[in-house]
């Protein structure tokens, strides 16, 4: 254990930090406080010397029962398992966000011919999505098949749904040799798949939300962020410095990002994404409470808020 410096009654922090990601370039904030060891830095500007372990989840669910466990820290996902381990977690561990990444569209493609609306999906149809019933993906889908059938019919693409992370899900929806017909993905993966001839965009979660909405954040538990302040407050201040090298130097970021991740496009194509002004690198939250409504409704968290900051830990409230 590391001793904060300055702190009167010399609190203890953890001497690592563990941190998750997924795969996409929504992740751009963790990647670059990860490849420039942002959060290292700022915690040693606050006494403290600390090491990062960075894992990765292809989805949400894999990471929540890592936070259970106690073999994670910091999770970062969608709002759907986000939401649900808030609901799941309020008489415990008591988990919140901590602070908002972005807000980003998300895309279904689909490569079959006959289908050009969710209304066209048949049970020869297969979707790929991070995790089903829990993901943002599952639960926009939801969203939108319930405005498109009418209510109490939010569930009937539920059996067509594949957990598959979005590496896998592209190729298998790309390769033609698999039954995976259409997938639910994130950037870079969606522009990806536009660029094959075949494909076609089916739905835009903007569309299904009204708007922008807030794509991934980062969570953990009240005991993490009370026995850690420092550390919580030093990931803030990582965090907001890596937003600000995304807004000012895009092309940077996109070095960084295609080299970290090993990623097939182009620096161009990466710098497009990022500067696209669809996608907001903000820790604004966005719509939150419209998830967390649908998400009421039909059961799946039976927790309310009536303001989204019910959703986050008081402590990055100045960092938002």
């Amino acid at each position: 254990m590391v001793v904060a410096a300055g702190l009167s009654g010399a609190r203890a922090e953890v001497a690592t930090v563990r941190l998750a990601k997924q795969f996409g370039i929504s992740y751009l904030p963790l990647t670059l406080m990860e490849e420039e060891r942002l959060l290292e830095k700022h915690a040693k500007a606050k006494g403290l010397d600390i090491k990062t372990e960075w894992l990765r989840f292809t989805g949400g669910s894999g990471m929540n029962d890592a936070l259970l466990s106690g073999n994670l820290d910091l999770a970062a996902g969608g709002v759907g398992p986000m939401l649900t381990m808030w609901g799941r977690t309020r008489t415990n561990l008591k988990v919140k966000g901590v602070a908002a990444l972005n807000a980003m569209p998300l895309w279904l493609v689909s490569v079959n011919p006959a289908v050009s609306s969710i209304k066209d999906f048949t049970p020869k149809d297969k979707i790929a999505l991070p995790t089903v019933k829990s993901s943002i993906q599952a639960i926009t889908l939801q969203m939108a098949v319930e405005k498109a059938f009418g209510p109490g019919e939010q569930n009937k693409l539920d059996a067509l749904t594949v957990s598959m992370g979005h590496p896998d899900a592209q190729t298998a929806l790309l390769s033609g040799r698999s039954e995976i017909t259409a997938h639910f993905g994130s950037s870079p993966f969606q522009e990806q798949e536009l660029k094959d001839p075949r494909a076609r965009k089916v739905l835009d979660s903007y569309d299904v939300l009204g708007g922008p909405h807030t794509f991934n954040l980062v969570w953990a538990s009240s005991r993490f962020v009370t026995e850690n302040p420092t550390v919580t407050a030093a990931f803030l201040a990582a965090l907001e410095e890596s937003l600000k090298l995304i807004r000012d130097d895009p092309s940077r970021a996109a070095a960084l990002w295609i080299k970290a991740e090993n990623a097939k496009l182009s620096p161009g194509e990466a710098e497009e994404i990022i500067r696209s002004p669809q996608n907001e690198w903000t820790t604004q939250p966005k719509r939150m409470l419209d998830y967390l409504a649908y998400m009421n409704r039909i059961g799946l968290v039976t927790a309310k808020a009536a303001d989204e900051a019910e959703l986050f830990h008081a402590s990055p409230a100045a960092g938002r």
